[in-house]
This record gives structure tokens, C-alpha cells and sequence, in this order.
């Protein structure tokens, strides 16, 4: 018998074909909140791995809460947008300390802890504690501007749909459902209408402009940058590494001296014997594109000592630090040649 809305109708489907996910094998807001957190920005098939390693190395607030911000990036490590973790550390701190160790079940009180934004708040509330409240994510917003038409939807307009759609009874299995439909089936090219579980109610359908909705913002040219990195290799064959301020792109990441540079890291560059060039790396950011130039520079009876951000690190050790992926490269890749005995002048692009 068909469903008489569209709600019932994509429930019914959520039923019989949601994906078995880590996150979804538990009640814990914690667990579900930090799954939120990591799948921002993220597929899902990448963030199972990291979910699993974290709910181990970090079961409960309480866990999360009393470790050490290293220890907390050199987990989230390859995930990136690492000012999820450290406002994710924070949140985890403010819990504990002034809410008793306990999750709000509120949206509007999960909004006020770092790093909860509208969305994460209403995809807690609603999935942890039954809450009837929205959670609108990209995929969400693609799902209702084809089911409503909206060719350029506002931000309020597609809150206020979600709202009306989201029903009193399993608010959080409605949410799931929503943005599953957005990320198996209404995906944003070639969506496949034909096992759409909503498709008699899909008015961008209806009209033949699916593939069109929301209409497509225009791409603006992405900015390139250039930064100057220091290899910095110390007589005994450790490398130099310094840890970035913590606010900021890449906060509290440490990595050989690029853009960031204390005045003794500074003073020892000026001191050092420089070495050649190796290979350049790139990284494409969200909002740029970064080409790092790594040059070697030998510091001979370097004295600077460990500590206050900065640490001399071998390649048995570099695991133990968290490392942007293209800081990360340049230093495993120059910590290898340095180990493996080979002149680093004669092997740049290894």
C-alpha cells in the first residue's frame, strides 16, 4: 500500500536499506557526536576507520577530556579540518568540568559548546535523545531543494522545511534517513529517481530539472601559495620540527619550519649550513592550493633545545607528532634518506 507523505514513505525505506555504520550500533551520544564531528566534510567509508581507532583510544568524555592535545591530533591525523578535534578536545573539556560529565540533550545547549554548529546540534539531539528537531547537511539541503524546487534555497526556508518534515516519532532515524537518501540515491549528479522513495512528491522531478537543483554555485578560482620549508637535520640525524600556534589553519599541528618560524628556529636557519632543494609537495586546501618547497639545511652543533614547541625528532619517533599529510611527506621522505645513509643532494625527488 503506497504511503500517504512523504515522511512515512522514506522511513519505510531508512527500514529496509540504511548501511550499517559503528555509530549506528550504539546510544552513547558521545559515540554519536563524534561521529558527527568526523563525517563533516568527510565519506563515510573514510571516517569508519578513524571512528574505531578514537572510540578506542578515547571510549568516554572523560577519556577524551583529560588527554593531551597531541595525543588527540596525532588520532585525528589524515582526517583533516583539524579544528574539529581541537574544538572537539574543548567540548569535551567544557562537559566535564561544568556539566557534570554529561552530554546536553538539548540542541539549543549543544550549540554552545565549541565547535557545535546548528547542524550537529539538531543531528545529536535528534539521534541521541529523540529530540523533534532538524539537521540540515549538504546532502539535506540538495534532497529539499529538488523536492520543493528551490533553485536557490535560503538557509532559514530549507530549516523551516526540515522542520515541518521531521516527525515526533523517531525524529533521528527521519534525519538519517534524509541525508542517506541525499548521499545513495539524490546525489548531486545523475540521481537515481527511479528508486527514489520520495519521487511522487519531487517537484524538480516532476519538472524534468532534478540535475539542476539547487542550482550550482559558480566556481571561483582557487588561489595559489608558495611557502619556503626548512629541513632542518641536526649532526646525530634527527630533524627539526616546531609546533604551530594553536588558532589558526593546521593549529597546534607540528611540522619543519614553513611560515611559522620562533625567532631561536629562526636564528639556527641563519646559522645552518643550507643543502639543497628536495622535491616540492602539494596540497590542495578547501580554499587554496599550497606548493611547499623543502630545502635541507645542516645544523652543525645545533644547541637548541626540546621544548616550548619545538623538538628533534628521528624517524622512530616521528609517529608520536602529528603532521599535516604534506609536512608529513617531507619529513618521512628527508628522515629516510637521512637513515638510509644516502646523500640527500643526489636524491631530492625520492
Amino acid at each position: 500500500m503506497p504511503h500517504e507523505n512523504p515522511t512515512d514513505a522514506l522511513l519505510a525505506h531508512f527500514d529496509r536499506t540504511r548501511r550499517d555504520m559503528p555509530w549506528r550500533r550504539t546510544s552513547d551520544p558521545y559515540a554519536i557526536w563524534v561521529s558527527e564531528i568526523m563525517l563533516q566534510q568527510t565519506r563515510v567509508d573514510a571516517v569508519i576507520p578513524y571512528y574505531e581507532r578514537w572510540m578506542a583510544r578515547f571510549p568516554s568524555i572523560e577519556a577524551l577530556a583529560g588527554a593531551d592535545l597531541d595525543d588527540v591530533l596525532v588520532q585525528w591525523q589524515g582526517l583533516g579540518y583539524y579544528s574539529r578535534a581541537r574544538n572537539l578536545h574543548r567540548a569535551a573539556m567544557v562537559v566535564r568540568e561544568r556539566l557534570g560529565g554529561r552530554v546536553p540533550r538539548e540542541a539549543e545547549e549543544l550549540r554552545r559548546l565549541p565547535g557545535v554548529g546548528e547542524y550537529t546540534a539538531g543531528a545529536v539531539a535528534s539521534i541521541a535523545f529523540g529530540r523533534r528537531v532538524a539537521a540540515v547537511d549538504g546532502n539535506v539541503r540538495r534532497v529539499l531543494s529538488r523536492l520543493y524546487d528551490l533553485e536557490r534555497p535560503r538557509a532559514a526556508d530549507l530549516r523551516r522545511l526540515a522542520d515541518d518534515l521531521v516527525p515526533a516519532a523517531r525524529p533521528g532515524d527521519f534525519n538519517q534517513a534524509l541525508m542517506e537518501l541525499g548521499a545513495t540515491i539524490c546525489t548531486p549528479r545523475s540521481p537515481r529517481c527511479d528508486t527514489c522513495p520520495v519521487y511522487r512528491w519531487c517537484r524538480a522531478r516532476q519538472l524534468g530539472v532534478q540535475e539542476n537543483r539547487p542550482r550550482p554555485k559558480q566556481k571561483k578560482r582557487v588561489p595559489e601559495e608558495h611557502v619556503e620549508t626548512a629541513v632542518i637535520v641536526r649532526e646525530d640525524g634527527a630533524l627539526l620540527l616546531v609546533r604551530r600556534p594553536e588558532e589558526g589553519l593546521l593549529g597546534g599541528m607540528w611540522e619543519p619550519p614553513g611560515e611559522h618560524r620562533p625567532a631561536a628556529v629562526r636564528a639556527l636557519i641563519d646559522g645552518a649550513d643550507p643543502g639543497p632543494e628536495m622535491e616540492p609537495v602539494v596540497h590542495v586546501f578547501s580554499h587554496k592550493r599550497v606548493t611547499y618547497r623543502p630545502r635541507i639545511h645542516h645544523a652543525v652543533g645545533a644547541s637548541l633545545p626540546d621544548g616550548s614547541g619545538v623538538a628533534w625528532v628521528t624517524g622512530e619517533r616521528l609517529s608520536g607528532y602529528a603532521l599535516p599529510v604534506a609536512q608529513a611527506r617531507i619529513a618521512r621522505r628527508a628522515l629516510r634518506l637521512l637513515g638510509g645513509g644516502l646523500s640527500v643532494a643526489s636524491h631530492t625527488g625520492a
